[in-house]
């Protein structure tokens, strides 16, 4: 699993990650985002990846010597029941930007996702990152839904209960009562929202559950470390009785962080985004959803 490419001012060597330690991953993933707001410590990123079901032998980098130089981070799973390699991180460091490394890296490893069964590529990029939406689309990539995403301090949620037209209780329940959820749902969570990406790392999250006598009328599942509202749902008879925003102050109760983030809710969802707003959280921006058959 290597090949050799040249950029025209140097060459480089194309091959997995397998056979590399994840220091040597974590140096390069840190060099490649250190200008970003958001930063990522070493147990933060291996708990990223693992959730999105990070797998280094398809994984794929350019290496000058022993060292990264732009690298694809790679999930595998099924996405709507379909194989798929997700890019869970890509990055270049600054150095060696401009020379077109994440394309060669993208091509250099679609022959060993199809030979392991992957059908389609998945991604999803910031809006506003135009650069990277035309060389995404140039490699064929489809846009398949808009999200928005939303990163607000705790302390400046709403939480108050306006109204509580019926009785109800709200307890820890575990991932095993929830599997009629998707009848609650006005979209497909993305990749790192579904029960697939949540199994992986069960232990870190917590899920409650609104129940009316003792039926099921809402829940929520989130990561209070980090503050990551994955999934929250109302049953359509139950909606506008409060329970969204029971669930929500309950979240904002155990959280640990000291914001709250929830990522990729589908544009088109006014009825998450006006509860949203309703609570003072207002987008942050909005990322594209993208998709390539391979």
């Amino acid at each position: 699993m290597n090949g050799d490419i040249d950029s025209g001012k140097r060459s480089f060597e194309l091959r997995s990650l397998g056979a590399t330690g994840f220091d040597t991953v974590y140096k390069a993933f840190s060099l490649a985002f250190q200008d970003y707001e958001i930063r990522l410590n070493r147990s933060q990123l291996m708990a990223m990846l693992h959730r999105r079901g990070f797998d280094p032998g398809l994984s794929f980098a350019a290496f000058d010597g022993d060292d990264i130089t732009a690298f694809t981070l790679n999930g595998i799973g099924t996405f709507n029941g379909i194989p798929t390699a997700y890019d869970t991180g890509t990055g270049t460091l600054k150095e060696f930007r401009g020379q077109g490394l994440a394309t060669k890296i993208f091509e250099y490893s679609i022959p060993f996702l199809k030979e392991k069964g992957v059908e389609q590529y998945l991604l999803e990029v910031l809006q506003h990152n135009t650069g990277a939406v035309s060389v995404y689309k140039n490699l064929g990539f489809e846009i398949t839904r808009e999200f928005n995403y939303f990163i607000k301090n705790a302390n400046e949620i709403r939480d108050e209960i306006l109204i509580q037209d019926i009785p109800f209780s709200i307890r820890q329940t575990g991932l095993d009562e929830l599997e009629d959820a998707s009848e609650f749902w006005d979209f497909h969570p993305s990749w790192q929202n579904g029960f697939e990406s949540i199994n992986r790392s069960a232990g870190e999250f917590v899920c409650l559950g609104a129940f009316h006598e003792h039926r099921l009328a809402g829940y929520c599942i989130f990561e209070p470390l980090t503050g990551d509202v994955t999934q929250i749902a109302v049953s359509r008879p139950y909606r506008r009785k409060g329970i969204g925003s029971f669930l929500l102050r309950e979240m904002i109760g155990r959280n640990r962080s000291e914001v709250l983030k929830i990522i990729n809710t589908e544009i088109s969802c006014e009825s998450i985004t006006r509860f949203l707003a309703s609570r003072n959280i207002e987008p942050t921006g909005r990322q594209f959803e993208m998709i390539r058959k391979l």
